[in-house]
């Protein structure tokens, strides 16, 4: 190679045009603002690709493992919160495997990715003894880490070339804002609540050590010695079974149906008012479905990104359906804690398989729903219900939606036809509310129909 090959090619200007040129933009009377940006980067594509595929990966897994827990969190305001963030992740994740596919990756490679030290991690994370300790993990260690990384790469890649890398990295940074700031609030009044700073610190410098293990959120970090023993390494992670609620609650289990818990009816049976208040109270016991969702994006992860991602949405759609109905009530002048919050829904669903639970929240639940709702929506309106028909309108549209992408989501996690996984599901659920206490034992219970499953599981 020539020494002279290393220099740039001087360039062939002529200086007849060179000074029409200047001439020309001499005259022009405009004054546009300046674009100040560098052309070069320390990326090649190829780099460029290989640190957005570990990105990707990472919000993928935090979308699963935050799922995962959402039937083990107690307190209501960490529980909602939580379920926003399944959906940002997951949404990070999709803007991400967007711009891999742009930079020639194909979908299918791009979704069949996989990393062992990164699920080490994860589930590692996943292991935390309580709420704190998962926030810890999960926003303290995992998510500040990608923030730095997202803004260094911003920095380092090229401006022009790869604006829309920079642009998609910009707009995931617009949820980590408020998710960051939310989750260093909730540590501290997890903190100033009595818990023991000590013990999160600890956790945070473990988790901290294991990821810098393994070169950092972008792999190309120098690695340390990774902390040992790790919780996995003594017993494995697996997702709780059980639906928690925080001391504020009043709950049961036994039924769906509101007026048996409560020990009779608050209004006159088949009322308008007693209508209105059973489909308020439902709207803030949907809770129960964050739970569904949630669980149902970790059992079914990697088999389609698409419906990980309807999953994600559909949790945060059920996460705006509880703080309507939370904020309903107050506006009909309750306080929220005073009435009772069923738990009969997720205390069937946490321990079954995906594909069960998932019908009976979609084709049962929610196609229910939508039998029911146009008349309560009719009935407000003639009524001049202002609060009422605003809420259940927008929950209307919600309902049909989760209907028509749940047939793409129940179709991934299992083979059965609609007619035997439909019994099956029945059959599942008539022995659960037996359990329950709902029957008596010694009844001679038959299986129990759609519509009563509708009725006594409360959907």
């Amino acid at each position: 190679m020539s020494s002279q090959s290393t220099h740039l090619i001087p360039p062939a200007s002529i200086p007849e045009q060179r000074a029409a040129a200047a001439e020309r933009r001499a005259k022009f009377p405009y004054r546009f603002p300046r674009d100040n940006r560098k052309l070069g980067g320390k990326y090649t594509v190829a780099e460029n690709s290989r640190r957005l595929m570990r990105f990707f990966y990472l919000e993928r897994r935090l979308s699963h493992g935050l799922g995962s827990w959402t039937l083990a969190i107690p307190e209501f305001e960490v529980k909602l919160e939580t379920g926003r963030h399944i959906f940002w992740h997951a949404d990070a994740s999709r803007i991400l495997r967007e711009r891999l596919h742009e930079q020639e990756k194909r979908l299918e490679d791009i979704d069949a990715f996989r990393d062992p030290e990164i699920d080490r991690l994860i589930e590692e994370m996943l292991s935390a003894e309580d709420t704190p300790e998962l926030l810890i993990g999960v926003h303290m260690v995992v998510t500040k880490a990608l923030e730095t990384a997202y803004r260094h790469h911003i920095d380092n890649t090229c401006p022009v070339s790869d604006a829309p890398t920079i642009r998609c990295l910009k707009q995931i940074l617009v949820d980590y804002s408020s998710m960051l700031e939310w989750a260093e609030a909730a540590v501290a009044a997890y903190i100033e609540g009595g818990i023991d700073e000590s013990r999160l610190e600890a956790w945070r410098w473990h988790l901290s050590r294991l990821l810098a293990s393994i070169g950092g959120v972008t792999g190309s970090d120098e690695r340390g010695i990774a902390p040992a023993p790790l919780r996995i390494d003594v017993i494995p992670y697996k997702r709780g079974e059980v639906p928690k609620r925080d001391i504020r609650f009043a709950t049961f289990a036994n039924t769906g149906d509101y007026n048996v818990a409560d020990g009779g009816p608050r209004y006159p049976l088949n009322t308008y008012e007693d209508e209105r208040l059973r489909f308020v109270r439902a709207q803030r016991d949907e809770v129960d479905a964050i739970e569904a969702f949630g669980t149902f994006l970790w059992d079914i992860r990697f088999k389609d990104f698409k419906a990980e991602y309807d999953l994600a949405r559909i949790t945060w759609d059920e996460v705006r359906h509880t703080e309507t109905g939370h904020r309903t009530m107050l506006t009909l002048g309750y306080d929220p804690y005073e009435l009772p919050n069923r738990l009969t829904s997720s205390t069937c669903r946490g321990p079954m398989e995906a594909a069960y639970a998932m019908t009976e929240i979609n084709l049962f639940g929610e196609v229910g729903v939508l039998k029911t709702i146009g008349g309560l929506i009719e009935h407000a309106r003639n009524r001049n219900d202002s609060v009422l028909a605003h809420i259940s309108d927008y929950i209307r549209a919600d309902e049909r939606t989760h209907v028509r992408k749940g047939q793409h989501i129940i179709h991934c996690m299992t083979d059965l036809g609609m007619q035997d996984l439909e019994l099956r599901t029945r059959e599942l659920f008539t022995e659960c509310l037996v359990s329950l206490g709902a029957f008596r034992k010694d009844m001679d219970i038959f299986t129990l129909s759609r519509e009563e499953i509708e009725k006594y599981i409360g959907e």
